[in-house]
């Protein structure tokens, strides 16, 4: 378990989780390439991950519905950059603004994250 903080600041957006580090890792995911947090569409707040969700918040969780997905919701734990969610899910797995290496394995995911209709 990663002693890390319940709440970090990256760029200008708070990300909320459990044993967070400086780039969004958190207990559940914390490999070289887990820097990211995706905006719940429920509470509009960043988590690095669904585990993270159900373990602090009060409430289920809802994925961002495809309506919004050329608004914010991935943060890239490395430069604070906030992409649309169109942006993150057509990016190769690297940040577009910085580079740094996002998880592949988040893919298996995504369905927790994003609502595709």
């Amino acid at each position: 378990m990663t002693d890390g903080e319940p709440t970090v600041t990256v760029g200008d957006h708070e990300v909320h989780g459990v044993g967070l580090d400086a780039e969004t890792r958190c207990t559940h995911y914390a490999s070289e390439r887990d820097v990211v947090a995706i905006r719940f569409g429920c509470c509009d707040t960043y988590y690095p991950c669904f585990r993270c969700h159900a373990a602090v918040a009060d409430h289920d969780a809802t994925p961002i519905p495809e309506a919004e997905f050329d608004d914010p919701g991935v943060l890239c734990g490395v430069c604070g950059t906030a992409l649309t969610v169109r942006s993150y899910l057509e990016c190769d797995h690297e940040c577009p603004a910085c580079g740094a290496a996002f998880n592949p394995g988040c893919v298996a995911h995504h369905d927790r994250y994003f609502d595709r209709g």
